[in-house]
């Protein structure tokens, strides 16, 4: 049985309706050293989220029952995990997605399709900040064009910060 609240802070929550990418980043991540829970709908997230406490959530945007953006919201909110990084990963891609992502409380924007060696850089990145780095800020990233293992295309707090 996973327990959070006795110490482990490796645990990942990853939702998303699409069963392929839950096995990929299931698969990924545990490689990675990381304990996975899945959840299927954002209703589902939330309640796993709230009682698990992960050391990070992976939403997907478009979910059933609630959005990422409504998890995310959600997960602010509430004092426990008020602090939790979140990331959202989605093929909604539209600067206006980025900015309503950012202001529901994210910490890292990562488009569909991805990199999963790049995701799991990010989380540790969130779960281990350099000295130079804001916790729980992603360093910036974004790629604009695709090639070999790279990420098409991803945004982060502080790179739309910048902008």
């Amino acid at each position: 049985m996973i327990d959070p609240r006795a110490g482990n802070r490796r645990l990942v929550l990853i939702a998303d309706d699409d069963e392929d990418i839950l096995q990929l980043l299931s698969f990924r991540l545990e490689r990675a050293g990381y304990e996975i829970v899945l959840a299927r709908n954002g209703k589902e997230a939330l309640r796993l989220a709230l009682d698990l406490l992960p050391a990070v959530a992976i939403l997907d945007v478009m979910m059933p029952e609630l959005d990422g953006f409504g998890v995310t919201r959600e997960l602010r909110r509430n004092a426990a995990t008020s602090t939790t990084p979140v990331i959202l990963l989605t093929a909604r891609a539209q600067a206006s997605d980025i900015t309503r992502g950012m202001a529901a409380g994210a910490n890292d924007y990562v488009r569909k399709p991805f990199d999963a060696r790049d995701l799991a850089n990010r989380i540790d990145r969130l779960l281990h900040p350099s000295p130079d780095q804001v916790p729980g800020q992603a360093q910036s990233s974004h790629v604009s064009g695709p090639g070999p293992g790279t990420c098409l295309g991803t945004r982060s707090r502080d790179t739309l910060a910048s902008d």
